[in-house]
């Protein structure tokens, strides 16, 4: 019986070229199954019906207010789902020309708390913190988290939504005080 020499480098490329095969047949076989059974695939992040819940603001908006001394004054804010897809949703906010705030917030549902979350930042300096969600009358609050026991009282409250206009309202009171009383009310538009 004759023997074969074969070179190292032979042997080499002849493993390399089983393992290759047998990587492909793996994946063919992983690729089946999950085509066979599709529920081993995981879904979505973001998808179930709370996600959906702050929806509304989502959009281009024109804004109105009564400023202190009585006047119309305006602005604009953009909402968006960008660009986290479908977990974030994200608003610039601009101020002029009635006023000289510009910020932005990024709000997500926070499925483990089960409760909006809300971080706000300004060319003002201002950070606030908010969490809070869908009201059963169809209103929508974030309240703002207090850092101590002296903090103020806030919140932003979302209410008469409609596919074309909301009205915002930043709302506050004091420690001994049970009412909330509006601080800022905004008309909002959809352009």
């Amino acid at each position: 019986m004759k023997r074969l020499k074969l070179s190292a480098s032979l042997i080499g490329l002849i493993c390399l070229s089983g393992a290759a095969l047998a990587q492909t047949a793996n994946e063919a076989n992983a690729t089946a199954q999950t085509q066979i059974n599709p529920s081993t695939q995981s879904p979505a992040p973001c998808q179930s019906a709370e996600y959906r819940q702050m929806d509304f603001w989502i959009g281009q908006w024109d804004l109105t207010w009564q400023a202190a001394d009585g006047t119309t004054r305006s602005g604009q804010n953009v909402i968006t789902r960008s660009p986290f897809g479908d977990c974030v949703i994200t608003e610039n906010f601009d101020g002029a020309p009635g006023n000289t705030l510009k910020g932005m917030s990024v709000s997500t549902y926070s499925k483990p708390h089960g409760k909006w979350r809300q971080t706000w930042v300004d060319n003002q300096g201002g950070y606030f913190s908010l969490h809070g969600g869908l009201q059963d009358d169809g209103t929508f609050i974030l309240e703002m988290d207090r850092l101590n026991d002296k903090g103020p009282f806030s919140r932003m409250v979302f209410e008469d939504i409609k596919a074309d206009s909301l009205t915002w309202r930043w709302q506050g009171k004091g420690e001994a005080e049970s009412a909330w009383a509006d601080r800022w009310v905004i008309n909002y538009r959809r352009r």
